[in-house]
């Protein structure tokens, strides 16, 4: 039963995250750093106290009390996450909901499973897999096989991307006027990379969450207390990046412009904030009933690309293709969430 509310609250995190991105296609007239920063307040800022005072109402204290090195390390996993959050919100704009997510999360999802074991080789930890275990366990051999299937799944995903670049050449130029596969890819690997240093926030942290529990509060609700110092890296990074285009595009004026609509601009990103805040809420809740291993993370990262696929279905990012692309597409999907499940089973021996 445990294990069946973890794939419960993970599926509707995922939901939440796979779809935020789709408020943000319905705010007019403002620049793309605009609209993000101001999502952005929601999501690091204002939602996640927010959520921590309904459900851990002394999360002050614990954080106050919590020791500096712990805050900071946690902090700096926050930033590095930031950088990875930004550059996810360009890989969307760039490659699409459908092709962004994919290979951005298939890269974060293989990351996410190998980092820690890496980590663990050069400094020992009792009662954590180091990747030279992994070499020589069933468990570990099937993790790295559905790491080498999601990277080979990302190539099929890439080469999907390329021919749609070609499609679009000729005939579709009225379509994802946005779409650019070089500075997509790139944008998406980086992001892949970096996304998956939330999970290590997580890991850093740990001790605050350890601190809720032991006062009292719902183990479901622990890691919110966590979340907060994470964000908090998270924001840094983003209102720092949002803030230098505004001045460099002379974008400053879009939250004063009342040519646009401001109110409504606002609502969506503040919903698209929030709903990106969401993930974080319902994975710390999956988190609680799973464990925090590579299976929670795996678990989530497929439920984020199965929605935002959908989306891009649903937004038709995919008509006018050809056949072809769209096949190899497909392919390319099929191996990331095999992948994933790979990933998973082996982590479960």
């Amino acid at each position: 039963m445990q294990a069946l509310l973890g794939i419960l609250f993970h599926s509707i995190g995922g939901f939440s995250s796979g779809s935020f991105y789709m408020p943000f296609k319905k705010v007019k007239g403002w620049a793309w750093e605009s609209y993000w920063i101001v999502g952005g307040f929601f999501s690091w800022l204002i939602v996640p106290p927010l959520a921590a005072y309904l459900t851990v109402p002394g999360f002050v204290g614990i954080i106050s009390n919590t020791a500096p090195a712990i805050k900071t390390v946690t902090y700096v996993m926050g930033l590095i996450w930031g950088i990875g959050g930004l550059t996810y919100g360009l890989g969307v704009r760039y490659l699409g909901m459908s092709l962004g997510n994919s290979i951005t999360l298939g890269f974060c999802s293989a990351f996410g499973a190998l980092v820690p074991s890496i980590y663990y080789n050069f400094y020992p930890t009792e009662g954590k897999t180091s990747f030279t275990d992994m070499l020589s366990s069933t468990g570990g051999q099937m993790v790295l096989l559905g790491v080498l299937m999601c990277l080979v799944g990302i190539a099929f995903s890439g080469k999907a991307g390329m021919l749609k670049e070609k499609d679009f050449a000729v005939g579709h130029e009225d379509k994802d006027k946005e779409f650019s596969l070089i500075k997509g890819l790139i944008i998406a690997i980086i992001s892949g990379v970096l996304s998956s240093f939330f999970n290590f926030g997580i890991e850093a942290g740990k001790p605050m969450a350890e601190e809720a529990v032991a006062q009292g509060f719902n183990p479901l609700f622990q890691n919110n207390v966590t979340y907060i110092v994470i964000l908090w890296g998270g924001l840094t990074v983003n209102f720092v990046w949002c803030m230098y285009l505004n001045f460099k595009n002379k974008t400053f004026g879009d939250y004063t412009n009342s040519q646009t609509p401001i109110s409504k601009n606002i609502m969506f990103s503040a919903l698209a904030g929030t709903m990106w805040f969401l993930q974080f809420f319902f994975y710390g809740m999956g988190e609680s009933k799973l464990g925090n291993g590579a299976s929670s993370w795996i678990l989530h990262m497929a439920t984020i690309i199965l929605t935002a696929n959908f989306w891009g279905f649903y937004l038709k990012e995919w008509a006018g293709v050809s056949k072809k692309t769209f096949n190899t597409f497909l392919w390319g999907i099929g191996l990331i969430l095999a992948s994933i499940v790979i990933v998973g089973i082996g982590n479960s021996l």
